[in-house]
């Protein structure tokens, strides 16, 4: 363990949010509370740092972050700071998959950013650093960071440990898929239930490249976490010690003054997006980097996120379309082997800031990349020439939709779409199919706007795999997909039928070609007769007439941006960090 870090400079208070709170003879009411929850005058004095972590019962993935947040905490102060913990809310895809509850799961990143900044705000807090585990807590706690711009360090929960079924590793989604296969009789009862029992052995989000851990490798790619901090899986002790070091980090940045919007900036993003294609990282991160960009009022959007998907080789054999998983990177020296790769190959910016105080080019110079494992390729022999996410845009998708094609053989699809009206399920689990080979279904009215929510569909899509079909039907919506989705499954597709969007003109037999290498998607269908659609369609009726979802669906933008529900760092007049 590392000795405590010195400030290279005395905090000056004068400067900081928690002045408000803490100095002067006003603030006497205040330091009274303060008293009450047992802080010293010199404590009071100190910068104020919020530790924020989304722990909850409701899944593996958030069970360990308040045992994490101990460690930020006992850092934080050996650095002369006052750690503040608070905890905000997550919704658990896992969980919420396959039923209503799916619609919960995007706005939640809205909220857990939303609920950061007010914790900030209402309090005063000079610094913050963030513990995440499930899908949108990442992007959202690093989207709060960008928002409120004080000093920040991002941590990673940690990843769930593979389970071993038939000789084999297996996560979740081999139990998604399972389903399927238990549905086509090609499992048994009690060999599901097995499986089910031990596909999730330990705390920790989704072990394969699916949204967290995609999101993970971002968060030390765009430069807001310590290198080597988002690989060892959740029940491991070297967790802690990364929380320690993430709270003497962040208040070295108070130190010396280094904000989010003077690390995230354009080439950092571009960074983000490499390493996702580098590792067919979760279609997911097309909505979440553009919202992270969002925040720093960068132009930065799904097609943005495309063209750098294109030119970026795909390296990293990792789930749902490779063969390893989070604790497989970790073993042979964790993300920094997947950086080292990739800047050695001239596909990263090296000169962007981090959170270390140093460049990423600098923080990865001891770094040698492991020439003796099988997980992640060098550049020069890629899986792949491009990367394991491509973008597409076409007739059918003016504005954009994307698609995973790690691990994929096929990347030209054509066929006569199967319409299902709103979002209905494929087939019911344990039903008979309702396709046939070489359709094209299509699920719509599951947009942001028109879900609302933007479901996810992993239930639907690692069934159709179960039931022997992932790779003789495709799958287009409005909606997302899970990162654990593999097959050709294109999401993101713009503009959403809600508004209007030419999937919403798409008839029952009418066809469509897929071209992935090429990067299109068309409807085979003229203008005219498409024209003419238009003129009888009718937005349908939200259900949700008020709540949450009544309020995100007026609020939210087209997914090509991020499905963002504010005006953005662009437009702003006034920095939290400076008040």
């Amino acid at each position: 363990m590392n000795a405590p870090s010195k400030p290279r400079k005395p905090f000056d208070k004068s400067k900081l949010p928690s002045r408000h709170v803490t100095v002067g003879p006003a603030r006497s009411p205040h330091r009274s509370y303060y008293y009450a929850m047992g802080l010293t005058e010199e404590q009071i004095n100190r910068p104020f740092v919020g530790v924020v972590s989304c722990w909850n019962e409701a899944a593996p993935c958030n069970i360990a972050l308040m045992r994490q947040a101990q460690s930020v905490k006992k850092g934080v102060d050996e650095a002369g700071g006052t750690p503040r913990e608070f905890c905000t809310i997550t919704v658990t895809d896992g969980i919420a998959m396959g039923h209503q509850g799916m619609k919960s799961s995007l706005i939640s990143r809205e909220v857990i950013a939303d609920s950061i900044e007010l914790t900030m705000r209402g309090h005063c807090y000079d610094a913050i650093v963030g513990i995440a585990g499930c899908d949108k807590s990442l992007p959202g706690i690093m989207m709060s960071m960008i928002r409120l711009n004080v000093p920040s360090v991002f941590m990673y929960g940690g990843s769930i440990l593979p389970g071993r079924f038939k000789g084999r590793d297996v996560t979740v989604v081999d139990v998604f898929e399972g389903v399927g296969m238990h549905s086509a009789g090609r499992m048994s009862d009690e060999d599901l239930h097995e499986l089910e029992c031990v596909a999730c052995p330990s705390a920790g989000s989704c072990g394969g490249q699916f949204t967290a851990n995609t999101m993970a490798m971002v968060s030390e790619a765009i430069g807001l976490a310590l290198p080597g901090s988002a690989g060892a899986p959740a029940p491991y002790e070297s967790r802690d010690h990364y929380g320690l070091e993430s709270g003497r980090a962040v208040m070295q940045l108070v130190a010396d003054g280094l904000r989010p919007r003077e690390i995230c900036s354009r080439k950092a993003f571009e960074n983000a997006a490499t390493i996702v294609a580098a590792t067919g990282g979760s279609t997911n991160a097309a909505l979440h980097l553009p919202a992270m960009a969002h925040e720093m009022g960068l132009d930065f959007d799904l097609f943005d996120v495309a063209a750098i998907f294109k030119r970026t080789p795909y390296i990293a054999d990792l789930k749902p379309g490779g063969q390893f998983v989070a604790k497989d990177v970790y073993d042979i020296g964790g993300i920094p082997q997947i950086m080292k790769a990739l800047l050695e190959g001239g596909y990263l910016h090296g000169d962007c800031l981090t959170v270390t105080g140093k460049t990423m080019e600098e923080n990865l110079r001891p770094v040698k990349f492991n020439t003796d494992q099988k997980v992640v390729y060098p550049v020069s022999n890629p899986i792949s020439p491009t990367g394991g996410v491509v973008g597409l845009k076409g007739s059918l998708a003016p504005d954009g939709g994307i698609v995973k094609v790690a691990g994929m053989k096929k990347l030209l699809f054509g066929g006569r779409a199967l319409r299902l009206v709103g979002g209905g399920a494929v087939f019911a689990p344990g039903g008979p199919r309702q396709y046939k080979d070489g359709d094209i279904i299509v699920i719509r009215y599951e947009g942001p706007r028109g879900g609302p929510g933007m479901r996810e569909m992993l239930s639907t899509t690692a069934a159709l795999y179960g039931q022997g079909a992932g790779d003789k039907v495709a799958l287009i919506t409005d909606g997302r997909f899970s990162g654990a989705t593999r097959g050709f499954c294109i999401g993101h597709v713009g503009p959403e039928a809600a508004v209007g969007g030419p999937i919403a003109l798409v008839q029952n037999g009418d066809i469509i070609t897929i071209e992935a290498e090429k990067g299109t998607l068309d409807l085979e269908v003229d203008r005219d007769e498409l024209a003419r659609r238009k003129k009888v369609w009718k937005a349908p009726d939200n259900p949700y007439r008020s709540g949450v979802l009544r309020k995100y669906a007026e609020q939210v933008g087209p997914a090509r941006f991020g499905a963002v529900t504010h005006a953005g760092g662009k437009v702003e007049i006034s920095c939290y960090a400076d008040i």
